[in-house]
């Protein structure tokens, strides 16, 4: 059986004159108890592990064993020897169709359905065995600290962006003379929203409107961001037609008036590098299941250590305190990211967000940035050659993977594609093809063709 060591337990530990504390492979030791052992001199030690680790090495033979007979969609996968056609063979054997909608949902890696089967075996050989399960969860922040360059205790694990979004809003202090936050159309319609939602407690919320050509560009920010600004809140990449923001120009916009910058970073990370300490960013939000190849239920905010101890969420839980595990109903807030978490983490969609992060750590973001770059100039070039209504004509260095077109009837045309194996992804007026590193410019003109086709016949 799995247990849960905290302060109280070291504390015991030295009352009874014990200077070691031996736990066994899976058992939980808090950071509290941690940092409390090392000031007292006591000494954890691990116990040789009785059965092997029940975490899915990337290379473990696959559990899903027979991929269903590939039909002719896969014969977009690329040529035979290309670096980026060998992973997808290994990575996404069940990829039968052309799969473009990763700014919506991204394709299913085989470890991530390996590392779901993994929990769900271990959920029903061992009943309970949270132990192990927040193993994983703390390696899946790891994991996600490691593609934005934070240390693992600056990320906090939620639920959604919308969630943790809503948590990091309830920490700020609106009563002041500073309490307006500047946000812009551009930004997901979720973030916007909750932080309308907060008008009631003093917040100000002030909307950078988009620009005809569908950007917005930092001297629009400028206008509205003064002494008077507590957040900027801005994406990294417009949703709707994948115009992507610098980062770092908006950081220092922000802390030139000694606001804070909070950055959605959803539908551009994992295709473009991102390090939060260069940047100097203050929160970034980002779930899992578009770029980075997971699943719903699951997100993670970094926050800049600098800030942690100023904020005093009002959405928390038992999580979000220093040591959970000491069950005291009392506020206790933790004093890193962890600052911003709630209640009891989502583990299942975690086992699948640190297997496909892994899969983006080990490909490489930068080698991905290169891949998707030059697919999303094919396609604004393919999409000239047959006069659609390009929506992204933006030079790539401002252009994350999305290119979109406007059509009549967007979602029926999503449907229509459907029918012929192409997954792609609808907005309002605009249909978005939205590759990964695993596409090929064989699939983007096969599906910019089928586009055209059912355009124009509309």
């Amino acid at each position: 059986m799995k247990q849960f060591y905290t302060a109280s337990d070291i504390e015991r530990a030295v009352e009874s004159g014990a200077r070691e504390l031996t736990v066994a492979a899976f058992d939980v030791v808090t950071d509290e108890a941690r940092d409390l052992a090392e000031r007292l001199g006591v000494r954890i030690t691990q116990s040789p592990p009785s059965t092997p680790s029940l975490v899915t090495p990337p290379t473990q033979t696959p559990l899903i064993t027979t991929p269903p007979e590939r039909t002719t969609a896969s014969a977009w996968g690329g040529e035979a020897g290309d670096e980026f056609s060998e992973i997808r063979r290994r990575e996404f054997p069940h990829l039968t169709k052309i799969h473009l909608s990763n700014c919506s949902q991204g394709a299913q890696p085989i470890r991530a359905a390996q590392a779901i089967e993994d929990f769900v075996d271990n959920w029903r050989q061992e009943g309970m065995d949270w132990g192990y399960w927040l193993k994983v969860v703390r390696e899946a922040t790891a994991t996600f600290a490691q593609l934005i360059n934070a240390d693992a205790n600056d990320v906090a694990v939620s639920f959604s962006v919308s969630s943790v979004v809503g948590t990091i809003a309830s920490s700020l202090d609106y009563k002041g003379i500073r309490n307006r936050v500047v946000t812009t159309e551009i930004e997901f319609p979720t973030v916007p929203q909750i932080w309308y939602a907060h008008e009631k407690f003093g917040a100000q919320v002030d909307v950078v409107p988009v620009r005809p050509d569908g950007t917005v560009l930092v001297e629009d920010y400028e206008r509205r961001v003064d002494g008077k600004t507590l957040v900027l809140s801005a994406p990294f990449v417009y949703y709707r037609n994948g115009y992507k923001q610098d980062l770092a120009e908006l950081a220092s916009l922000a802390h030139r008036s000694g606001g804070l910058l909070l950055v959605d970073a959803y539908q551009g990370l994992g295709t473009a590098p991102i390090d939060v300490k260069a940047m100097d960013i203050d929160f970034l939000v980002s779930g899992n299941l578009k770029y980075l190849l997971g699943v719903p239920g699951i997100a993670f905010a970094y926050t800049k250590r600098e800030i942690v101890e100023t904020l005093k969420p009002a959405s928390t839980g038992w999580f979000g305190q220093a040591d959970p595990f000491t069950f005291d109903y009392h506020l206790n807030f933790a004093h890193d990211g962890r600052r911003l978490e709630t209640g009891t983490p989502p583990a299942l969609a975690a086992f699948a967000a640190n297997a496909s992060m892994k899969l983006i750590v080990e490909v490489g973001v930068n080698r991905i940035k290169q891949k998707v770059d030059a697919l999303s100039r094919h396609c604004i070039e393919k999409a000239k050659e047959r006069n659609l209504d390009l929506v992204s004509d933006f030079d790539i260095e401002h252009k994350a993977p999305t290119t979109a077109i406007r059509v009549p009837n967007s979602h029926d045309l999503e449907l229509e594609l459907r029918k012929r194996d192409i997954v792609c992804s609808s907005r309002g007026d605009v249909i978005r093809i939205a590759p990964h590193f695993f596409n090929t410019e064989e699939e983007i003109d096969h599906t910019i063709d089928a586009i055209a086709e059912l355009a124009h016949r509309s």
